[in-house]
């Protein structure tokens, strides 16, 4: 046999890319080359392959006198990453007759190191999806990533430690010969759910700033942005740290997109991620990391953050495109990265956490210590924050300094996580039960449009006072759904069916007293 086919698949954006992976030899000087816009790591596939079939017990397509041609395809797209590696071995070994098997319905993926063992890959999960719409039945992965790629139900995981246990198990005549060598298909992964006694940080850990509290609970409960003003030390970051542990358990769907979203990342670390994530890049990161990109663009932060949490603390000291390149997700959910090599579209539907301090050295409006900061300086950190942005966040809160009395007691009866989640998951399952009707995947408040705003309940009265406080505070329109929103999110805390006038007016007072 002089040409085999066989497929494997590689990650393309968020989405997987089944690649056939073809093998060809004839006579002549020896040469190896691959085809089909291999990166650098794909080219040195070549060298690889070779040392790990000569350590596998067969002849290296180096030393014969032959030429061998690999060609990945489609021939228009860019492989990238260590993907392939596996295919081309199996590939040469059944072009050159060394091994027999049918290949149709397989998929090979893993990295090959020189003595012929597996590493593993990312994006298993993502591309076991793809295999499995597209029709095939097997896929063989590093033994590392097995668990991850048996989370999808309909396709035969096979988790592979070397290549020499590859070939034992396909080729036909060492198969039959020894059952016992074939490969065991990795049992389905069942999801493990962490268990909501035991938090790191729990609600009742921080002292004090009830009203922080409240709001964040409100942020919790509709999926609402909130941004925190205070001096440095008033526990901005614990409370947004303690927050991810008040929002709802995961669903299955869910867990799945997200393990799949930071499996392609490289973010992965060994388990599925069962758990809203919290992301919190340092203020001096990049805009690439952040949003996202490169020159084949890759998930940033704001994607990593799907279904979780973003936490910007020191928000002002961010960069200002970074600041900026906020609106499109925090108004539709989503991100869309333009290069020069297409156009990608990434998930960002996150809640976000802003902290700052109200001046640069943070002691603007303290009765404890005076504000050196120049109004040069004033200036300049408020105007980082622009009114497109400020319209985007539903909560702004003031956290202030704690006296110290109620830092030392130990007794200030202040709720617990596992008590406020289960107020949170209650206004959850209103807004699921009202929302099941509209066609729309939707879960939470904040993902009304302005047409299912038309259906919220809501007086003459409520109105009559929604309508002042929106002339008096100068709201925009987009401003002033958001108080709507958000004053529905209160109702359903308190399971009320209609806004009332207190939930009217608590809305109003998160926002930002000056525009």
């Amino acid at each position: 046999m002089a040409f085999a086919r066989v497929f494997s698949a590689q990650t393309h954006l968020l989405k997987g890319q089944i690649i056939t992976v073809e093998v060809d030899t004839f006579r002549g000087l020896n040469a190896f080359s691959i085809v089909g816009l291999p990166d650098k790591a794909v080219e040195e596939a070549k060298d690889r392959v070779g040392s790990a079939i000569k350590n596998s017990g067969f002849t290296s397509p180096k030393s014969l006198n032959q030429k061998t041609i690999i060609s990945l395809a489609p021939a228009e797209i860019r492989k990238e990453g260590p993907y392939f590696d596996l295919a081309i071995a199996l590939g040469f070994l059944l072009c050159s007759g060394d091994i027999k098997f049918i290949p149709e319905d397989k998929i090979f993926l893993g990295e090959l190191s020189l003595n012929g063992e597996l590493k593993p890959v990312r994006g298993t999960l993502l591309l076991t999806q793809t295999a499995k719409s597209k029709g095939f039945k097997e896929i063989f992965v590093p033994l590392q990533n097995a668990e991850e790629a048996a989370l999808i139900d309909g396709i035969t995981v096979y988790g592979v430690k070397n290549l020499a246990e590859v070939i034992q198990h396909l080729d036909a005549k060492k198969s039959n010969k020894n059952n016992s060598r074939k490969i065991k298909p990795q049992p389905k992964t069942e999801i493990k759910f962490s268990s909501e006694e035991n938090v790191p940080i729990d609600f009742s850990d921080v002292r004090g700033q009830e009203g922080a509290k409240r709001g964040l609970e409100i942020a919790a409960a509709g999926g609402h942005n909130i941004a925190m003003s205070g001096p440095p030390g008033t526990g901005k970051t614990m409370l947004a740290r303690a927050f991810s542990y008040i929002l709802p358990a995961l669903d299955k769907e869910d867990v799945l997109e997200i393990t799949g979203i930071h499996s392609t990342a490289g973010t992965l670390e060994g388990e599925l991620i069962t758990t809203p994530p919290l992301r919190s890049p340092h203020h001096t990161s990049s805009y690439v990391s952040i949003v996202g990109g490169g020159a084949t663009p890759k998930p940033g932060e704001i994607t990593l953050a799907h279904k979780g949490v973003l936490f910007l603390d020191e928000f002002p000291e961010f960069d200002k495109r970074v600041i900026e390149s906020l609106r499109q997700p925090l108004e539709d959910r989503v991100i869309n990265v333009a290069r020069a090599k297409g156009v990608a579209r990434f998930p960002a539907q996150f809640i976000l956490i802003a902290a700052m301090n109200p001046c640069p050295c943070g002691h603007l409006g303290s009765k404890q210590k005076e504000c050196v900061c120049r109004p040069a300086d004033l200036a300049r950190y408020q105007r980082k924050i622009s009114g497109p942005i400020i319209d985007r966040v539903d909560i702004w809160l003031k956290v202030e300094n704690i006296d110290y009395d109620k830092l030392s007691d130990k007794n200030t009866g202040s709720e617990n996580t596992k008590t406020i989640k289960e107020r949170v998951r209650n206004a959850r399952k209103i807004q699921a039960q009202r929302f099941q009707n509209l066609g729309r995947a939707i879960k939470t408040n904040s993902e009304m449009n302005v047409k299912d705003l038309d259906k919220v309940l809501i007086s003459d009265k409520v109105k009559d006072i929604l309508n002042q406080s929106a002339q008096r505070l100068n709201l925009s329109a987009r401003a002033y759904h958001r108080v709507i929103k958000l004053a529905r999110t209160i109702a359903d805390l308190a399971g009320t069916p209609e806004i009332e006038v207190p939930h009217i007016l608590e809305a109003i007072q998160y926002r930002p007293k000056t525009n």
